[in-house]
């Protein structure tokens, strides 16, 4: 069964339009969701998380909408962003407070238990914090419920490299049981490298690419070499040509490759280069 079913999805404002957004995303996997600044991603995750209603478009989590039944829906989901959302002048004891007050799966020695591991401090006031430090205390309220979908937007932002690599492991821990996933939003797609098991690309709020991880990849061809060698019919299918001081980049698509001769270099790109050489393209 789906977990996350998006349909149609539409969101019309004065100076952008997010426009028929459609996937899935299986129990037990992680989605990438990626695009540059003012692509749609973080209009996407609001959506989802409901924070603002769609203009058009349905969205169905374990196949409840939350029109059908808000308190169902919203038990379900984890959030986290890149701005810290408990109160300043907050202690660790008035957020344990609230999160036993608000949810009902919220587990008390699982938060300790976060608290001891990543030794966050229980006496300080939030505003004292790091924002490392402030990161890891919205993953250790999140990841102390019982929900089944985590979502996250820019999320590991201002972490250093060993707290964002303990973190992509635990969100692999997170869906290993098969009964919960990950949507992941992030400029730094190198750790998507990692753990995605589906990428979704949105620009300017359409749809660009949607594939399982390896298959994008798979997919296309990393090109290099002289543009002089460029054949008229090779510059067709070229996506996103980079010029620079020994040549040319670009990407090929994989079942193209006939069209590529002795003079060019060629590899398996990464998701990064994917993303750059389509933004480039602009079509």
């Amino acid at each position: 069964m789906e977990l996350l079913e998006v349909k149609n999805l539409s969101k019309h404002y004065k100076a952008f339009d997010l426009q028929n957004i459609n996937f899935t995303l299986p129990k037990g996997y992680i989605m990438g969701y990626v695009g540059p600044n003012g692509s749609g991603k973080s209009t996407t995750l609001n959506l989802i998380t409901n924070i603002c209603k769609c203009t058009e478009g349905q969205i169905r989590i374990n196949g409840i909408s939350c029109e059908e039944d808000a308190v169902a829906y919203k038990e379900q989901i984890g959030y986290i962003g890149d701005e810290f959302y408990f109160p300043d002048n907050f202690k660790v004891k008035n957020i344990k407070r609230v999160l036993q007050r608000f949810y009902p799966t919220f587990s008390l020695e699982k938060f300790n238990g976060f608290l001891k591991r990543w030794n966050l401090p229980e006496k300080k006031a939030i505003k004292d914090f790091s924002r490392g430090m402030k990161v890891m205390l919205m993953f250790a309220s999140v990841l102390s419920r019982d929900t089944k979908l985590l979502v996250l937007d820019e999320a590991t932002n201002g972490l250093d490299p060993v707290m964002r690599t303990e973190i992509l492991q635990l969100l692999q821990e997170y869906v290993m049981d098969g009964e919960r996933s990950v949507i992941f939003s992030t400029h730094i797609l190198s750790d998507l490298e990692q753990i995605a098991d589906y990428i979704y690309f949105i620009h300017k709020g359409r749809t660009i690419l949607y594939d399982a991880k390896d298959e994008l990849i798979e997919s296309y061809l990393l090109i290099k070499g002289e543009r002089s060698a460029v054949s008229v019919e090779l510059e067709k299918a070229l996506i996103g040509v980079l010029d620079n001081a020994y040549g040319f980049e670009a990407l090929l698509p994989s079942d193209k490759a006939g069209l590529l001769g002795s003079e060019f270099h060629y590899e398996k790109p990464n998701i990064d280069q994917i993303v750059v050489h389509y933004i480039k393209d602009g079509k």
